[in-house]
């Protein structure tokens, strides 16, 4: 994969044409959502669980020349996930002046880098859901960044998040933005750069809940949750963290006992209350901790697993816990802990659940199974294609699994007792991005462009 450059020239025609698209699509903003879309506004969609009803309509199959709708070509580098809302497609990347160290795939040590010298631009593009065409692109930082980041980590990893009003976007060690659907930044609050563990950079995307939006930023200085007014951009409250660097992404899990905002991290996972109040804790985590949680059949699911490690830890929790749930030597379950596995967690993929199981996608190209209500395994480490690395989280529709690697082949396995690889999907280039599901289509980002995958 060749790196990538770009001239002040293209910046500036780039620029113009923008101006020209946000008026276009400011004259026409109340057209722009297909009737009946599905809504996807954060980082694995509803409930970040990755999981939409069936739909017979959504694609099964496709290629770089089959069943694709639309391919938009983007500039820089991000792994940011997509979004949709309101008939837009929202991406965030960093493009900048000079050369780029393209990523490379696989696991690795070793993918520390100096902070670049380069003039970098910071950038948020709109769009058109069902055409690719760029609706605007804003440009919200503009300069030398401050801070490193890992070969296959950006200075754009962190997604979006909507509330079908503004939207919030995030960059780490810059700034949180909120807009306006036209593309006008409503507020901004300034995040000063942080040193990160071996200088990787950041990655844990905002969440929003009842107005609030909610930041985790973790580094090797001072971390910290935070909540913000999604209004105005009013910090309401911020709580000091013990933690260091972390790049899981807060998980908001609301059950019939309270609301908490769940946080993982190396040292220790923390829930809190709305007021930013500790509830519970639990120790216990691998050494790097990147998968978000998800909820499901009335429990809490958690997991880390960097690859070099012995323990990788999947917990299942059940609400209501308070103080320190953490296992005792030996111990498997608790009062509050439901199942756990010494073994079972993943290093960069969120787990799923889907219907009765509960399914890890392993970075080195395996999958497992187990009762999601239990833990009893269903099917052990289950190799997928020998040679492919996966980073984007898994997601399901159909009865089916769909597994997106590095190399861009997304593999479509079946769901259930008994694994089964029942296609193979290749868009031959580089992705580590989780993609959205609409009504009738997948929204792809690859290291290049956006795809809108979608049947005829």
């Amino acid at each position: 994969m060749a790196a990538m450059t770009e001239t002040e020239g293209e910046w500036t025609r780039g620029r113009a044409a923008a101006r020209v698209a946000r008026a276009v699509f400011c004259a026409t903003l109340a057209l722009a959502a297909p009737a009946g879309a599905q809504e996807w506004t954060q980082f694995r969609g509803p409930g970040a669980a990755g999981v939409v009803a069936d739909n017979p309509n959504l694609p099964e199959r496709w290629s770089a020349d089959e069943n694709v709708a639309w391919r938009t070509p983007l500039p820089g580098l991000g792994w940011s996930s997509p979004i949709v809302a309101r008939g837009l497609v929202f991406v965030t990347t960093v493009a900048s002046d000079g050369q780029v160290e393209a990523p490379e795939s696989g696991w690795y040590r070793g993918g520390e880098r100096p902070t670049p010298q380069d003039v970098h631009h910071w950038l948020v593009y709109a769009l058109d859901l069902e055409t690719g065409e760029m609706r605007w692109q804003t440009e919200v930082h503009t300069g030398v960044p401050a801070s490193s980041h890992h070969l296959k980590n950006t200075f754009a990893s962190e997604t979006p998040v909507t509330d079908g009003e503004r939207l919030y976007v995030l960059f780490g060690n810059v700034g949180l933005y909120a807009f306006a659907f036209d593309g006008t930044v409503l507020w901004s609050r300034d995040l000063p750069p942080a040193e990160t563990r071996n200088g990787w950079g950041t990655a844990s995307s905002p969440v929003l809940h009842d107005g609030r939006v909610y930041l985790v930023v973790d580094n090797e200085e001072q971390s910290y949750l935070a909540a913000l007014s999604a209004e105005t951009g009013a910090e309401l409250w911020r709580t000091d963290r013990d933690e260091g660097s972390n790049w899981s992404t807060p998980y908001v899990w609301e059950h019939d006992g309270r609301t908490e905002i769940v946080t993982t991290g190396t040292d220790r996972v923390r829930a809190y209350d709305l007021a930013g109040r500790e509830l519970w804790g639990l120790t216990g985590m691998s050494s790097i901790v990147i998968p978000t949680p998800t909820a499901a059949h009335g429990m809490l699911y958690l997991e880390s697993g960097y690859i070099a490690d012995f323990f990788r830890p999947v917990y299942a929790i059940r609400p209501g816990a308070s103080g320190d749930i953490s296992l005792a030597e030996g111990e498997t379950a608790n009062e509050y802990v439901a199942w756990s596995l010494e073994q079972g967690g993943s290093y960069h993929p969120s787990p799923l659940v889907y219907g009765d199981y509960y399914y890890t996608l392993l970075d080195r190209g395996m999958m497992t199974a187990h009762d999601a209500r239990t833990g009893a395994e269903v099917y052990g480490r289950t190799r997928i294609d020998i040679g492919h690395a996966f980073t984007a989280s898994p997601w399901a529709y159909n009865g089916k699994i769909f597994a997106l690697s590095e190399q861009g082949t997304t593999y479509v396995i079946e769901a259930g007792p008994e694994f089964r690889v029942l296609a193979e999907n290749p868009l031959d280039e580089f992705t580590m991005a989780t993609p959205a599901i609409l009504d009738d289509s997948l929204i792809i980002r690859t290291a290049d462009a956006v795809y809108r995958i979608a049947e005829p």
